[in-house]
């Protein structure tokens, strides 16, 4: 739901800019509110209460604080109840809801809600700017600050509709080649900072102060596996009702997996008639069950729960006619072709009516459902071991004859950042390749990575949900999350988390490694058997391959054209002071004639080249 900008001056024409910028996040309406020192607008996509009443920006009743708020609050009617008798309320939207639990609870109020959230608050008395994103950072919120000039919006390009200086933030470039997206606070342009997830940000007296509002402190393992399983379901169930809370029709990204699968389930308790399921596949040989088997197993899932189902096929004509634009639209640096999917299937939900998805992100990230988590497991038990006996050419030996060369080498690594950095890095000897010696700063990264995502959180967690923990905050929220709600707000078409429910976060953090992960490399264990009633046969017994795009294959054929001119020097003479266009050209052309798999380092150039020829003037 919507779009939000702002700043600390006054001019009524600029914050009509910024609106404009990103109207497709709210293509229902606009408005803007002007004070003093203080520029607010708003795009509105309407969701709940689709009458006039909830208009944004929205004063309160005594108008002495002002409302803009993308997202939603879920259990805006409990709060409702609960604060009914404070503030007299005019509208049944849950925007109102925030400037009365605002009023009563001040800044405590952003613990109160359970949603998908960014929003600011004006006080009018206090000259005091209250910007506020959820738990899981599902909602972007983005902010500009560089000493005097303060600027907030949804969005990136919105900021950058200011006279403001262009200038690359070389150590998030060097964190982005290494890992594909750029870890938050930071952004790829210096002096504008993403708002971190389950914070709240006061801006007052030219100061930007930020604080955590929520965090889980609570690892304390459930030791009653049945009863886990219980408590599971019924929260799981509660989730997917209180996101189903809308005043027009919800949809559901249908992958095939085992998390879209038992939304659902879930859903199909509580929604009257077919729900609008979607689902996409790939132009290429049925055969290739890599990457046509959740597309096939969609589909069976459709017809299982009589779903009105849609489907769409993409080929290499499509990432390459949409290249541009799906940039311009990530905004911030993330490379991956995954964007592309999300952004066309998005479109087909947009021409079906739907203005709600629902998605299954997160479940791998909670419950161990991807197999590194299976490896770090196991690394921490061989830690256990003598090391003569994890080090040995024994073990060697039957490592390689399972073609597991490469985790060998990770099971006798010992400090948390090596090993973290091992399974999601890019691997050093390609980025040293092209990235120039005097850009090239991995000290920088692994300081960034280890200071805020290792330093600060409890040594008392085994290896693998320490490992799901730091997932979460990093790539989950600045990749995954990010291009979700970049590619579907695009069309106007909001996507909400069940799984990433506030609740689902905080139980799946008390749930025993042993009980998500077993040792054959089967995750996800306690989610499956808590809610196997809502998954079909055909999806409970299929090993997990993940989801990909076969962009690999398409840039040696329908794109590989496309890539040679992108990836040349010619096409952004300003970046030559960066990268070895000679070594690039190098990667390019092993990885087209099959003498060196390139994907991840050819897709973020490509990425990156697009995105700076659009957004470096």
């Amino acid at each position: 739901m919507c779009g939000i900008n702002g700043f600390n001056f006054r001019d009524s024409d600029l914050i009509e800019k910024m609106n404009k910028e990103i109207n497709y996040r709210g293509p229902d309406g606009d408005g803007i509110f002007i004070d003093e020192n203080l520029s607010l607008g708003h795009r509105r996509l309407s969701i709940i209460d689709l009458s006039p009443k909830a208009s944004q920006p929205m004063n309160s009743f005594d108008n002495r604080h002002v409302i803009v708020f993308n997202g939603e609050i879920y259990n805006f009617k409990e709060l409702k109840k609960e604060l009914e008798n404070d503030y007299p309320f005019k509208s049944n939207s849950d925007t109102e809801v925030i400037l009365a639990a605002y009023k009563k609870w001040g800044h405590d109020c952003a613990s109160k809600f359970n949603g998908i959230f960014a929003f600011a608050i004006w006080d009018k008395d206090h000259k005091e700017l209250f910007l506020v994103r959820d738990h899981l950072g599902i909602k972007p919120l983005f902010y500009y600050f560089d000493g005097s000039k303060f600027i907030f919006s949804s969005e990136i390009k919105a900021i950058l509709k200011h006279n403001i200086d262009r200038k690359l933030n070389i150590s998030a470039l060097n964190y982005y080649f290494r890992f594909l997206y750029i870890n938050g606070p930071e952004t790829i342009w210096q002096n504008i900072y993403k708002v971190p997830p389950a914070s709240y940000l006061l801006f007052k007296n030219n100061q930007v102060k930020i604080e955590k509002y929520w965090q889980i402190t609570d690892f304390q393992d459930y030791n009653n596996r049945n009863e886990i399983k219980e408590i599971l379901k019924k929260t799981m169930s509660r989730a997917v009702k209180r996101q189903l809370i809308a005043d027009v029709p919800v949809g559901l990204f249908l992958s095939g997996g085992i998390d879209s699968t038992i939304i659902l389930g879930l859903m199909s308790e509580s929604t009257s008639g077919p729900i609008k399921t979607f689902s996409l596949g790939f132009d290429i040989d049925i055969k290739d069950d890599k990457f046509s088997s959740d597309y096939l197993l969609a589909r069976e899932t459709a017809s299982h729960y009589k779903t009105d189902h849609h489907e769409l096929i993409i080929g290499p004509q499509d990432i390459a006619g949409n290249l541009e634009k799906v940039i311009w639209q990530m905004d911030d640096l993330v490379a991956n072709p995954t964007q592309f999917s999300i952004f066309l299937l998005s479109e087909l939900v947009k021409k079906n009516g739907i203005k709600v998805v629902l998605g299954g992100d997160g479940g791998d990230e909670l419950f161990g459902g991807y197999d590194r988590y299976y490896y770090y497991n196991l690394i921490e038990k061989l830690h256990r071991l003598p090391k003569i006996l994890r080090d040995n050419s024994i073990n060697q030996v039957i490592f390689s004859l399972l073609g597991k060369n490469k985790i060998y080498e990770k099971l006798n690594l010992t400090e948390q950042i090596d090993i973290f950095w091992s399974f999601r890095a890019q691997k050093e000897k390609i980025v040293s390749r092209f990235l120039k010696p005097e850009i090239s700063d991995l000290r920088s990264v692994r300081d960034y990575v280890n200071k805020n995502n290792f330093q600060s959180i409890s040594q008392s967690l085994d290896l693998a949900k320490m490992m799901m923990k730091v997932d979460v905050d990093t790539w989950l929220v600045d990749q995954s999350l990010a291009q979700s709600d970049k590619m579907s707000m695009v069309w106007g078409v909001e996507q909400r988390i069940p799984i990433l429910d506030k609740e689902m976060v905080e139980l799946a953090n008390k749930i025993p490694t042993k009980y998500k992960i077993n040792n054959s490399k089967q995750g996800k264990l306690i989610f499956k058997e808590a809610l196997r009633e809502y998954i079909p046969d055909s999806i409970y017994n299929k090993q997990k391959t993940g989801w990909f795009a076969p962009t690999a294959k398409w840039l040696r054929t329908g794109m590989k054209d496309m890539a040679y001119e992108i990836l040349s020097e010619s096409y952004n003479p300003e970046v030559k002071d960066f990268f070895d266009f000679s070594a690039i050209k190098e990667i390019l052309d092993n990885h087209i004639y099959g003498r060196e798999y390139a994907l991840n380092t050819i897709w973020s150039l490509i990425n990156f080249q697009v995105w700076y020829k659009q957004y470096s003037k």
